[in-house]
């Protein structure tokens, strides 16, 4: 190979060498670009992911920290109505002076109108001198600029005239409405002396108006509780009384704490347990009532109320007819000395009330299990009363057949039954279902209601008992705008029956906060019922428990002998000649009564001996097997139970037993002694002991 030749090739060998060495240069620089994407790429994943992770930390911060605001709210809650009575001892009594408004009104602004109008300036209008203007002009540039000079201070002038009379008349409506306004804010203050004057007279209206403002503008009651009251005042009692809302059972938050769970990325409620939620209502109620008594005598600067009758109530649904119904949840009637005597930021609510007081709470509110009220305003004769109820008293024999049977089954329902009306009619139907949950003397109860004009045939009571036996009620009831006659209390004399007049109904609506009349003028049926004892007597009231159907009957005797036929006191001789014993009608409560003036029993007689004996005609061969858990409740003319007397149980094979004597005493005094003698022949058999021939 020539020496060019191989020049040539160690040439053409080096631009290969050469080109290697490039090609593996470039592919070091891709690799190493790949490298360097690849490493930015980690990085911006590795920044993601913890900006993901910072972002899902914050998110799971924020739900943690929303749940504890939640669950912190909720404490607050109930703190709040832990300390519910506590916190508003605190705030300020009303006064009258909270009535007053300050005698001051708005100044007047007027505004834009106080500014004059500026008037134009005569140097803006200066023609200026020197130039090369002729004179003639000069001449005429200073007239053309007097013109606009004259022209806008024309204007101005207008517009000033026009703002000042602008200026005049919104003044004159101002000294008008302000005047006006100072007017109003007087006759208001002077209402307010009136009131407060009528308050230190001891007006009823006044008093109502009073404490109705105290109640409605008070500061410690909490905002968001209710605010409903019925009102009236017991002038000769100095009593306020009162109906007043309280708040529901859902005041009381169902969600005891609220906590994250990232996992389902969800919040978790846990249930504040229904124990816990209930006693804590129960103490809301109960330092609600005791707050209203609080504020009332607080408010009572000029010593109008010597105590406060307050039914503390609930609008809810009654749990057996599915309806709007008012439910009394507590009552109380407090001696202004007493709740003045206590510390009520100190108390335990719950004991202060019940033990302290005297009051009934109910056992359990959030089952809207009612209490019975006390007094209610509408009971106050004469006095005056504020409340949301209907107009005027109803007709009751003018009333819609239907509204007629619904009032009664409220009746029922304010007396703590539970009662519904039913679809059925017709004679011996039923119009109302009842139930009393009182476990010795409750049951079922059938309610027929006849509102009649006349006097309720036999018949009608024949067919409620029938009504009852097939029903197996333990009790019927017999409700009547009209009366009864002989026949009908003959029959319903010791069977489980009980007639209500039309007067004894008008009574029963009104001491159970109910409203019904008979007519104008609240005139009785056509035919009078027997004239009421005085108001000095006692009722004796009798109950057992058992199926048996017995017929209850007094003896007045002296020593073991009755005085006479006519002081036999039973179905066919209702009432002893004097009226001192009668048997009595109307009492639901009960399975049968007397009503006793024990003063007006005859001087010679020293004993009243109470006796029951099997009815003949229902049950003519039974006995007292059935008469178990008997008792006599002693009631004082006001219906206030006074004791229970405890009766000897009936036994197998008798028909007739003594239940007890009240005797005569030195002074004047009638104790009662225990009976238990019993009588296999019956009334006839027990009778002739004491002397009654029976043919």
């Amino acid at each position: 190979m020539s020496r060019r030749s191989q020049g040539l090739l160690g040439i053409w060998a080096e631009a290969q060498r050469q080109q290697q060495r490039q090609a593996e240069a470039a592919h070091r620089a891709r690799l190493q670009q790949q490298r360097e994407q690849e490493r930015q790429a980690r990085a911006a994943e590795r920044a993601m992911a913890r900006m993901h992770r910072e972002r899902q930390t914050a998110y799971r911060r924020q739900r943690e920290a929303d749940a504890r605001r939640r669950t912190e709210e909720l404490d607050a809650r109930v703190a709040s109505l832990t300390g519910l009575l506590a916190d508003g001892c605190r705030a300020p009594a009303f006064t009258p002076a909270a009535l007053l408004r300050p005698e001051r009104v708005e100044p007047f602004a007027p505004g834009a109108l106080t500014a004059p109008v500026a008037m134009p300036d005569p140097a803006r209008y200066q023609v200026p001198t020197g130039g090369l203007r002729s004179g003639a002009r000069r001449d005429r540039d200073r007239q053309e600029a007097r013109a606009r000079f004259e022209q806008d201070w024309y204007t101005a002038q207008a517009a000033e005239a026009r703002r000042q009379a602008q200026l005049a008349a919104y003044q004159q409506q101002y000294d008008q409405w302000a005047a006006g306004a100072l007017a109003e804010v007087r006759r208001h203050n002077a209402g307010v002396e009136e009131l407060v004057a009528g308050l230190r007279a001891g007006d009823a209206d006044a008093v109502v108006e009073y404490f109705s403002a105290a109640l409605y503008s008070g500061t410690s009651w909490p905002e968001g509780f209710p605010r409903q009251l019925s009102a009236g005042y017991d002038t000769a009692a100095r009593q306020l009384v009162l109906d007043w809302e309280l708040p529901g059972y859902d005041v009381v938050p169902d969600v005891k704490a609220v906590r994250y769970l990232p996992t389902a990325d969800e919040e978790r409620e846990t249930a504040r347990p229904a124990a816990q939620r209930r006693a804590l209502y129960r103490e809301v109620l109960a330092q609600g009532v005791l707050l209203v008594l609080r504020d009332l005598f607080a408010a009572d600067t000029h010593g109008a109320l010597d105590s406060v009758a307050l039914n503390g109530f609930v609008d809810d649904v009654d749990p057996v007819t599915g309806r709007p119904a008012t439910i009394f949840l507590a009552t109380v009637l407090a001696p202004r000395s007493a709740v003045e005597s206590y510390h009520l930021d100190q108390v335990s609510a719950l004991d202060c009330l019940t033990d302290g007081l005297r009051g009934q709470l109910s056992a359990r509110p959030d089952q809207r299990t009612p209490v019975r009220p006390g007094r209610r305003p509408g009971d106050i004769a004469g006095g005056a009363v504020v409340s949301h109820g209907t107009d005027g008293d109803p007709d009751l024999l003018e009333m819609d057949p239907l509204a007629f049977e619904q009032l009664i089954a409220e009746l029922f329902r304010a007396m703590g039954m539970r009662a519904v009306t039913t679809q059925r009619s017709g004679d011996g139907g039923i119009d109302v279902d009842a139930l009393d949950s009182d476990p010795i003397r409750g049951g079922k109860i059938v309610v027929q209601v006849k509102r009649y004009r006349n006097t309720v045939p036999p018949s009608a009571v024949r067919d409620l008992y029938g009504t009852v036996q097939s029903e197996g009620a333990n009790k019927g009831v017999l409700v009547t705008t009209s009366h009864f006659g002989p026949g009908a209390h003959g029959f319903a004399q010791g069977k489980p029956l009980t007639l209500i007049a039309g007067p004894e109904l008008v009574d029963l609506l009104g001491r159970h906060g109910l409203r019904g009349r008979l007519g104008p003028g609240d005139a009785g049926p056509d035919t009078p019922e027997p004239a009421e004892p005085a108001p000095d007597h006692t009722t004796l009231a009798m109950n057992w428990s058992g199926p048996a159907a017995l017929d209850v009957c007094a003896l007045v005797c002296e020593g073991a002998t009755v005085l006479d036929d006519d002081h036999f006191v039973f179905f066919n001789n209702p009432a002893t000649p004097d009226g001192s014993v009668r048997m009595l009608a109307g009492v639901i409560e009960d399975r049968a009564a007397l009503r006793v003036r024990f003063e007006d029993l005859p001087p010679d007689a020293d004993r009243l001996v109470l006796v029951a004996a099997v009815d003949p005609e229902t049950d003519p061969d039974g006995d007292l097997t059935g008469f178990t858990d008997a008792r006599i409740r002693l009631l004082d003319a006001a219906g206030t139970e006074l004791d229970r007397l405890p009766v000897s149980d009936g036994r197998p094979g008798e028909r007739a037993l003594v239940l007890g004597a009240f005797r005569r005493r030195a002074g004047g005094d009638w104790d009662f002694v225990l009976g238990g003698k019993g009588y296999p022949g019956g009334l006839a058999a027990l009778v002739g002991d004491f002397g009654i021939e029976v043919a």
